[in-house]
């Protein structure tokens, strides 16, 4: 019987990947730290955890560069190669020029820091690049390039074939205003993903640092510092964790939460900045050696600013070390040697302001965060005078427990995991904090002239996503209200200057007295203009709706009115089917009670009712109020920068789409020519190889060496620059030729594997029917489980294959490698696979097989045994039966939108 397990091991074997692969039918989701320097691309799909993607060069992160050179594109490590000899054709620290006008402080920085760049204003006034006299790039098309890589680098790593990834969570700056997120998720939009979340990077590593410290959140509230030191910016985030209760389907649940409750930053402080500085000194130290005009070479200027930023990284574990760069300008080399001393010395002003960041991020949280623990986070927090000043400003050593690299894509990740169908995570409840405040304005006339009046929104650290109303109720007419940032005085002068204009976009009502002339009376009482506000999940503000809104007080006796009909209506929409029920059986005890009553009135005498009559109150009817809506409407119009028309997004969508067409056919081209080039150089070697040059005759050996040795010939003279399809149709030639030869080759390398396998099947089978012939019925009538003519057809199909193999050997071994094939592999696997039936089907007889059950019959005191043949054919029968599937009835839950709260706008009711 150890032959049956191990057929049947066999079988488990081949059917588990099958069933696996039942499990590998959802999308996969990604995140994409997109940073100022570098880019991260985290990914979690069907029986994959959540890890980092790697590029091509089998890295876990990207240079966040795009460049371009003879017409081809090249990302990451080969676009800062290109950008070293061409500086103009690479373009990087973009995430800075992202939603910005062309006179924008941080673009002229840009301008001023990188002067090899052309920038100009495009017509909606942001800037753009002018790459040569046909091509413009606008930084949203710039990033949209570099996202769309992101997503390639996550389908060739993960992706099945011809599945795309379209969801993802992208991360942003926490300082981001509503025109830099807008502008991301335009890019992201050119990119052809769908962004599920757009998350402040701060709130993503502390994701990340939540979901591995799950069984430390309790009750008890404690606190986390992160502080985050990138290439260009600098923030700070204290963050609260506890369990919270929270309601999902109707059920309260204890879950853990995040919350962001204070957040600091400072937009020009970043790991560029002392590179920069670091280059200034380097320049110095050419000039003081003698050397050129270094400044006015872009190449010079490009080798210097890479070699200054080696230097920070080394400086920042060793104390000294020579900066070397070869050629620098002219063919001269440069060397020098540069302190760490040095370095501390150029950026000395800069680490007070480390400090500043960690103390407005604490003062933001209103003194909240006792005991918070420091955590460090991105790559310019590693500087050793950085932790120094961070040490100095909590009083205690900063913790290095997580990855600041790589935290805020895991958190991300982690978040579009718990955002996207198809995948269940552990919850975890998570709440932001707004940066900049929001507050509406509009005007009023009071004592004969018009009153600016002023109504917060959205407060300093408000938690987000929320939706907000605010309640306009002394304006008759039409009239408009802006919508600003206000309350900015936590915020330090010179990032006032980076938010760029406050003014966000003035909002038109029309149609308001119409409204109001419609709903007039005395029992309606006018409850004001509402404007619904929503400031969703990615921190972007939405006007969602505009409508008047009235009561009105009505009886019974006018429920026939169609404004009553509609109040009932209205009030119906926001009744359960519960309460429906109880009202229906309130009106039918209430019916019942009228009749009984009116047939004890009839028996009493009417003396008797004349007097009740007299004394009891008259009952009057129950007054309702309804509630009325009419809906206003609302133009917004965007003051600050014109988000993208339809025409430009369509324009720039063409644009990237013809960059991916010529890629592709790049690319397509490229693999083309290296199959050619390829498979022409290694046919030709083998054909200098007996074990090939064999399974063919002299003369087709011949012409395959000299098909392959004109096709390299042609390569390397006039075909390199070919097209695609005419490199395709060469290399089809030389495989129209050789395919026959390749073939016997591989006949005669795999025959004798396929042969010795046939033999063991043989002799396994041997053995096997040697077992079953013991279980016949002329063998032991106690275990007959074969009959005859079963054991007799495996043996005779045996007999034919034992016979037919050592015919065909024979045959075969007469033959040159050269003709053709008699004994082929299939044929081989042909006559496996009958033996296989014929075993299998014994096989699953004896596994199926039940001993007959013997039945005892007394006479004349002795026991006879019967075999009861009838009753064991009807509980074979029974075995046999196919068992019913008991019948589920699936109960269909959907899971409800999440209930944000709408939280009207403080006194509002008392000063409109």
């Amino acid at each position: 019987m150890g032959f049956v397990h191990k057929m049947v091991s066999t079988l488990s074997v081949l059917v588990l990947p099958l069933l696996l692969s039942q499990f590998a039918d959802g999308a996969s989701v990604i995140s994409i730290d997109l940073g100022t320097e570098w880019m991260k691309v985290g990914i979690v799909s069907p029986g994959v955890p959540m890890e980092i993607v790697l590029n091509k060069e089998s890295k876990r992160k990207t240079p966040a560069v795009v460049a371009f050179r003879d017409g081809v594109r090249t990302f990451g490590e080969d676009a800062v190669t290109v950008g070293v000899r061409f500086p103009k054709n690479s373009y990087k620290y973009l995430l800075d020029l992202l939603g910005k006008t062309y006179d924008h402080p941080l673009v002229q920085d840009y301008k001023a820091k990188f002067p090899y760049y052309e920038i100009v204003a495009s017509d909606r006034g942001t800037p753009v690049f002018i790459h040569d006299e046909n091509t413009r790039f606008t930084p949203e098309e710039l990033v949209a390039q570099l996202l769309a890589k992101a997503k390639e680098f996550a389908e060739i790593s993960h992706g099945e074939k011809g599945q795309q990834i379209t969801e993802c969570v992208i991360t942003v700056p926490g300082y981001f205003n509503q025109a830099e997120r807008k502008a991301m998720k335009d890019a992201a939009a050119l990119a052809g993903l769908n962004v599920l979340q757009l998350i402040n990077d701060y709130t993503a590593i502390a994701i990340n640092y939540g979901i591995f410290r799950w069984k430390e959140i309790n009750e008890t509230a404690w606190y986390a510092l992160f502080f985050d030191m990138g290439a260009a910016s600098t923030a700070a985030a204290l963050v609260e964790y506890k369990n919270v209760k929270v309601k999902d389907r109707g059920v309260v649940e204890t879950v853990p939460q995040m919350q962001v409750l204070g957040v600091g930053y400072d937009r020009t402080l970043g790991g560029i900045e002392m590179t920069l500085r670091l280059r200034e000194h380097l320049i110095k130290g050419w000039e003081a050696g003698g050397g050129g005009d270094v400044r006015a070479s872009p190449r010079a200027m490009e080798k210097l600013l890479r070699e200054a930023e080696r230097l920070k990284i080394v400086l920042s574990a060793n104390s000294e070390f020579y900066a070397q760069i070869e050629s620098l300008l002219d063919d001269k080399d440069f060397k020098l040697l540069v302190t760490r001393k040095e370095l501390e010395d150029l950026c000395a002003d800069l680490y007070p302001r480390v400090g500043a960041v960690i103390t407005r991020a604490v003062a933001a949280a209103g003194g909240a965060g006792a005991g918070a623990r420091l955590v460090l986070a991105g790559g310019g927090a590693r500087s050793p005078p950085v932790q120094a000043a961070l040490t100095s400003a909590m009083g205690q050593e900063p913790a290095k427990s997580i990855n600041a690299d790589e935290a805020a894509a895991m958190g991300a990740v982690y978040r579009a995991a718990s955002l996207a169908t198809g995948y269940k995570v552990a919850p975890l409840n998570v709440k932001d904090a707004v940066v900049l405040p929001v507050q509406v304005t509009f005007t009023r006339h009071v004592d004969g002239a018009d009153k600016l009046i002023k109504r917060t929104l959205f407060g300093p650290m408000n938690p987000y996503p929320q939706k907000k109303v605010i309640t306009f109720n002394k304006h008759t007419d039409d009239f408009h209200f802006n919508v600003n940032y206000a309350e900015l005085d936590h915020i330090p002068s010179n990032e006032l200057a980076c938010i760029g204009s406050t003014n966000l976009s003035q909002v038109v009502l029309s149609g308001v007295g119409s409204a109001l002339a419609k709903h007039q009376g005395e029992n309606v009482e006018h409850k004001g203009i509402k404007a619904h506000f929503n400031m969703d999940d990615s921190g972007i503000l939405n006007l969602v709706n505009v409508e008047f809104v009235a009561e009105k007080t009505v009886t019974e006796s006018d429920d026939d009115s169609t404004l009553s009909k509609l109040g009932s209506t209205i009030s119906k929409l926001f009744s359960s089917d519960t309460e429906d029920a109880e009202k229906k059986e309130e009106n039918t005890e209430d019916k019942s009670a009228e009749g009984s009553a009116e047939k004890n009135e009839t028996k009493t005498n009417e003396t008797t009712t004349e007097k009740k009559n007299a004394t009891e109150p008259e009952v009057k009817p129950k007054p309702k109020i309804v509630t009325l809506k009419e809906p206003i409407k609302s133009e917004e119009q965007v003051i600050t920068l014109q988000p993208l028309s339809t025409d430009e997004f369509k324009a720039s969508k063409a644009k990237i789409t013809e960059l991916n067409s010529i890629d592709k056919k790049r690319t397509e081209r490229e693999t083309a020519l290296n199959n050619l080039e390829a498979f022409a150089v290694d046919t030709l070697m083998k054909m200098d190889m007996d074990e090939f040059s064999e399974c063919a005759t002299p003369e087709v050996v011949e012409e395959i060496k000299k098909l392959c040795a004109d096709v390299s010939e042609w390569l390397y003279e006039d075909g390199y620059d070919s097209e695609t399809e005419l490199f395709e149709k060469k290399l089809a030639e030389i495989q129209e030729k050789t395919n026959p030869l390749f073939y016997k080759h591989w006949e005669h390398m795999e025959r004798p594997d396929a042969i010795k396998a046939m033999k063991n099947m043989l002799n396994h089978s041997q053995e096997f029917l040697k077992t079953s012939k013991n279980f016949t019925k002329e063998a032991n009538s106690e275990k007959d489980i074969f009959t005859e003519v079963e054991i007799g057809l495996l043996e005779k199909k045996i007999t034919e294959s034992e016979s037919w193999l050592e015919k065909s050997i024979e045959e075969q071994n007469t033959l040159k490698k050269s003709d053709d094939i008699k004994l082929t592999v299939e044929s081989i696997r042909e006559k496996m696979a009958g033996i296989d039936r014929e075993v299998k089907y014994l096989l699953n007889k004896m596994k199926i097989w039940r001993p007959k059950k013997p039945a005892k019959k007394e006479t004349d005191n002795k026991t006879e045994e019967v075999v009861i043949e009838k009753e064991e054919k009807v509980e074979e029968s029974q075995e046999e039966k196919p068992v019913e599937a008991e019948t589920v009835k699936e109960e269909e839950v959907t899971e409800p939108p999440l209930q944000i709260g709408d939280a009207e706008v403080k006194d509002e009711h008392s000063e409109l």
